[in-house]
């Protein structure tokens, strides 16, 4: 009787190739980002990352959401901070280390990303807008909450802090690509809490 050979096991660790991919589109943005550029880093042929990770676009994707569990993830564990005001200062300063480590390039990917790209670039940008806006949502829900149990004042504006606070850090995003240092921009982070509601 005939038996089916089992498929060809990846001659590749995706998850690593993925991790090279999220490291071109943040130094390079999603337009700048060629494909031999990607296939190159990830050290896979064209064939194989279609295969593994379907279009340049889905790639991408997979990338942002590998950004956002890891460089990026400094959003999530502000959001388990006990008080409004921890919440702030760890969201600030997370933002200030992921985009000035050393072990990736400056600035932040979900700022970055698509900031120059054309028409084809349209569908991630939009990703990107969405992405942001997410994370501002949730620490405006996040505020709310603290509203609502006395930890910021009665007439807070949980949505405009969130928006404030996400500004600074895209700020900083910004900054870090263009050179700025960990310590002057978390002079900036510090600054920026002094405007903080009086409870």
């Amino acid at each position: 009787m005939e038996t089916t050979r089992p498929g060809r096991p990846r001659a590749f660790d995706a998850e690593v190739a993925l991790d090279k991919a999220m490291t071109v589109f943040w130094r390079q943005g999603y337009d700048s980002a060629s494909l031999v550029d990607l296939t190159e880093a990830m050290g896979i042929s064209r064939k194989s990352m279609y295969a593994a990770f379907g279009s340049k676009e889905q790639l991408f994707h997979r990338a942002l959401q590998r950004y956002g569990e890891g460089p990026g993830a400094y959003i999530e564990r502000a959001l388990l901070e006990n008080t409004a005001l921890e919440v702030a200062t760890t969201f600030l300063t997370g933002a200030v280390q992921a985009t000035t480590s050393p072990e990736h390039p400056p600035g932040c990917l979900g700022v970055q990303g698509a900031l120059v790209a054309g028409e084809d670039g349209r569908a991630v940008r939009d990703t990107l807008t969405d992405w942001r806006m997410t994370g501002q949502l949730r620490l405006a829900q996040r505020f709310q909450q603290a509203t609502e149990a006395g930890d910021l004042p009665a007439d807070a504006d949980a949505g405009l802090i969130a928006r404030y606070l996400m500004t600074v850090a895209n700020g900083v995003a910004v900054q870090a690509a263009g050179g700025a240092g960990r310590e002057e921009l978390q002079s900036v982070a510090d600054i920026a809490m002094r405007n903080w509601p009086p409870a």
